[in-house]
């Protein structure tokens, strides 16, 4: 334990003095403002005193010298100073903000995976100068820039980070502000693994729920598993014509055209090949363990019904995302079709868009990303609102440990929630990524663990594994970014 706290103290000081650095690099830039930098002279990076910290349990001792929470002064003189960001290689490019006060304290956050640092990085103009601890007046003053799925990852980031803050501020768990918690753990979902054999996978699946202790799996259903079996599907030239552009292709191909659009039907035979594969996982899994479903194609809902029918007698959790989000009418057609929970959300920004889908029952769970939906408290209010209306919350999650324990807290504080995605399983380094600033472990046997008494959301960096792990097309970590400190624009919506 002692030379745990002494790499603490070590790396601390590193830190300082890599601000330090940092700080008179950016007084000398010619670039700088002349109001930051008066800034920047006047203030001094203020640090704990660790042999203050004696007499302290080991949880208190943890959070104390890995949350840099200065008591220079009273919460409300906290001001926003800066944003600086690293771009991570978690599921190939997500970015962590970091959000800098007048205090030393900072707080953490998230664009969401496959989303632009730059999403963030414009609002940050916006921010400097308010206290973070006014989370909700930060917000109102961007939410105007977010939007469906990765255009809303710069506000959600900045709403994440400064939840962290406010509750290192304050020196309370981020579920605390939130307005308390209904569970310490919170239970995951995460991919069926899959394997070259089938008794292959059925080792993996057992390793996946025995060893791990996973309680519930989701697993893919998709007409790819069947487009070069002659006989599946009618119309699958669209669907071959750019293999390669599942996620990123042009515009018009057709990973970018809309369900509706795309011609492609599933023939009986296709369908029992799916089904095949669905009761193939369930005599694996066993049926005490809910198997949710994702991924099917762009196929039309009527195509969406007769899939789901197929489907129907393995019992599934629910069928996701069948048809786009914004399809609220076409939602309400299949759920009201199929015995089997439907399910979307993970690219709706703001509870004001889940409203159609809420009010009309056209979905049975609702599936917000908080990385997406508006953050800790939108994503709660989210809840809130489907619980009202009968309607339970599962939670979608694809990111690093940053955003992992923000959906955590909200989980935490949420009544009516199901469970929450953990896209990273098999990863041995994920976890890695940060430190715990309390005193336990961050996953165990399936579940999440809340933290009870660490502030803010519960973890700092472990810089020296994140830089291990960055992106290539950008490894820059946490520079100055003062290009973004001048606000250019006039942002009001109304005349």
């Amino acid at each position: 334990m002692k030379s745990y706290i002494k790499q603490i103290i070590e790396d601390n000081k590193k830190r300082e003095q890599q601000y330090a650095l940092e700080r008179k690099a950016e007084i000398d830039n010619p670039k700088t403002l002349d109001n930051r930098r008066d800034f920047l002279k006047k203030t001094a990076l203020g640090g704990i005193s660790l042999s203050a910290l004696m007499g302290l349990s080991l949880s208190d001792t943890l959070a104390e010298t890995t949350s840099n929470i200065n008591r220079y002064s009273n919460p409300t003189d906290l001001k926003i100073t800066d944003m600086r960001y690293c771009v991570t290689s978690v599921l190939g490019r997500t970015a962590i903000i970091r959000i800098d006060t007048n205090q030393g304290v900072y707080g953490l956050g998230e664009v969401r995976d496959g989303a632009d640092p730059r999403y963030a990085l414009m609002l940050k103009s916006r921010i400097l100068g308010e206290n973070p601890c006014n989370v909700e007046r930060v917000f109102k003053i961007i939410k105007q820039f977010g939007g469906p799925a990765r255009q809303a990852g710069g506000v959600c980031a900045v709403e994440m980070a400064l939840w962290d803050l406010c509750g290192k501020a304050y020196n309370v768990p981020a579920w605390q502000l939130l307005g308390g918690r209904y569970r310490d753990k919170v239970r995951l979902y995460a991919d069926t693994p899959e394997g070259t054999s089938r008794q292959q996978q059925q080792e993996r699946i057992k390793f996946r729920t025995e060893t791990q202790g996973y309680t519930w799996l989701k697993m893919d259903v998709s007409i790819r598993d069947i487009m070069d079996t002659p006989g599946c599907i009618v119309n699958p030239e669209i669907l071959k014509a750019n293999p390669n552009a599942y996620h990123r292709g042009d515009y018009m191909a057709y990973s970018n055209t809309k369900h509706p659009f795309t011609g492609i039907q599933i023939t009986e035979k296709g369908l029992e090949l799916l089904a095949e594969k669905v009761e193939d996982i369930r005599n694996m899994v066993g049926w005490e363990i809910p198997i949710s479903t994702d991924h099917y194609g762009h196929i039309d809902l009527n195509n969406c019904i007769r899939l789901g029918r197929a489907l129907e007698k393995y019992r599934l959790a629910w069928l996701e995302d069948m048809v786009p989000w914004q399809y609220w009418q076409q939602h309400k057609t299949i759920t009201e079709a199929l015995e089997t929970p439907t399910t979307t959300g993970e690219d709706i920004y703001l509870l004001e868009n889940f409203k159609a889908l809420i009010d009309n029952h056209a979905v049975d769970i609702v599936h917000p990303d908080l990385a997406s939906s508006g953050g800790l408290l939108e994503t709660k209010r989210i809840g809130d609102y489907a619980e009202e209306n009968g309607i339970a919350m599962a939670m979608h999650q694809a990111g690093t440990p940053v955003s992992f324990m923000a959906n955590v807290h909200c989980a935490a504080a949420t009544q009516n929630f199901l469970s929450l995605e953990h896209h990273s399983v098999d990863l041995p380094w994920w976890e890695d990524l940060v430190k715990l600033t309390w005193d336990g472990k961050m996953i165990e046997k399936g579940y999440a663990n809340v933290p009870l008494t660490a502030p803010g959301l519960g973890i700092e960096l472990n810089d020296e594994v994140v830089k291990q792990h960055l992106n290539p097309s950008d490894t820059s970590y946490f520079e100055p970014t003062p290009e973004w400190d001048e606000k250019r624009s006039w942002d009001r919506t109304w005349s």
